[in-house]
């Protein structure tokens, strides 16, 4: 995970200017592996364009922008190119509802719009920077856009956190369970801006308690995914926590013998619909596993629930981001530099 980026999407333009009117693009991964697409209701099995700039309707999503379709080794790959301020309105409500209220969707902008710059600066061989599902960030397209999502992007218009004058790794999730998790702790390097942060006002959240039932096969089979076989387990626990508490290993016995594994490698194989998080307790439930968690996500840089609770505080979206980006600024984006800090907004 770099830090340390170049901001080629402004190379050569004119000081505090956007590339061109639009501002930069970026490239959205829709799909791969597909042996067909309808786009615009035809049916496409091979390579082609679509440089107007929409919308179109792709597979029942509709887009601004330019769309791609390329043939890769596992069948059709679709990208669809688009300023980047269309980019952030298509995928607000991805991630946070409408009705959390003005300053949640100005946060909200500003984190996607940074985080989509830092994976275009980084993407290197890629034909895309980002995908359109969680492996990235949820992107709606024209489906997604609202009269109040418009309003906090043109708010934010240009807008992106920095940290030494670069776009930050805007990392968000839906729930911390309390406390933030640092980028140490998750991903095993340390980001002076990714730090844990206490986090209270989650108590909304559906995730702030959660519980999933485990059998010993189903225990057996992902510990085999993970690459840690063992016999049919009878014994769990975490074995390591982190300083938020997350759990950091567990070690699962069989009665002879025993393994420990990653908690996130668990989460993994077990799948993250189930596994919410790492901030979890494993309780023996007659022959089953019951695994007591709470929050929802990676749990590194801004709680989306905790985000919401500031907002119905009275926090300002600069106030918000502040509390779970700390150290990094917040700035207009120029072409060779960015400006001065944008400060708290109202």
């Amino acid at each position: 995970m770099a830090v340390c980026l170049v901001l080629a999407a402004f190379a050569g333009t004119p000081a505090g200017a956007w590339p061109t009117s639009d501002g930069p693009r970026i490239r959205v991964l829709l799909f791969e592996r597909k042996e067909a697409v309808e786009v615009d209701g035809r049916t496409v099995r091979k390579e082609k364009r679509w440089s107007a700039p929409g919308p179109h309707d792709v597979d029942g999503r509709r887009v601004r922008g330019a769309v791609e379709v390329s043939r890769g080794p596992e069948g059709l790959r679709v990208v669809n190119e688009l300023p980047l301020e269309d980019y952030v309105a298509g995928s607000v409500l991805g991630e946070v509802s409408e009705t959390w209220g003005p300053s949640l969707l100005r946060a909200q902008a500003v984190a996607i719009r940074t985080y989509a710059l830092h994976r275009r600066a980084t993407a290197g061989a890629r034909d895309y920077d980002v995908e359109a599902d969680t492996r990235a960030q949820v992107y709606l397209g024209l489906d997604g856009e609202t009269p109040a999502v418009r309003a906090a992007v043109a708010d934010t218009r240009a807008q992106v956190l920095t940290y030494d004058g670069e776009p930050i790794l805007a990392a968000f999730h839906s729930a911390a369970g309390g406390r933030t998790a640092s980028a140490a702790e998750v991903w095993g390097e340390d980001v002076p801006y990714l730090r844990s942060v206490r986090v209270p006002g989650e108590d909304d959240s559906p995730d702030t308690y959660w519980r999933t039932s485990v059998t010993p096969g189903e225990l057996h089979d992902a510990l085999a995914d993970a690459g840690r076989g063992i016999g049919l387990p009878r014994r769990v626990s975490v074995a390591e926590r982190s300083p938020s508490g997350r759990a950091v290993s567990v070690r699962v016995s069989d009665g002879h013998d025993a393994v420990v594994v990653s908690a996130e490698a668990l989460r993994r194989t077990l799948g993250a619909d189930r596994l919410r998080s790492t901030l979890f307790d494993v309780r023996a439930s007659g022959d089953d596993f019951v695994f007591v968690g709470s929050g929802r996500g990676h749990g590194v840089g801004m709680s989306q629930w905790g985000a919401r609770a500031l907002a119905n505080q009275g926090a300002s979206y600069a106030q918000i981001l502040a509390r779970f980006y700390p150290g990094a600024r917040l700035e207009r984006v120029a072409a060779r530099r960015l400006s001065a800090p944008v400060g708290a907004a109202p």
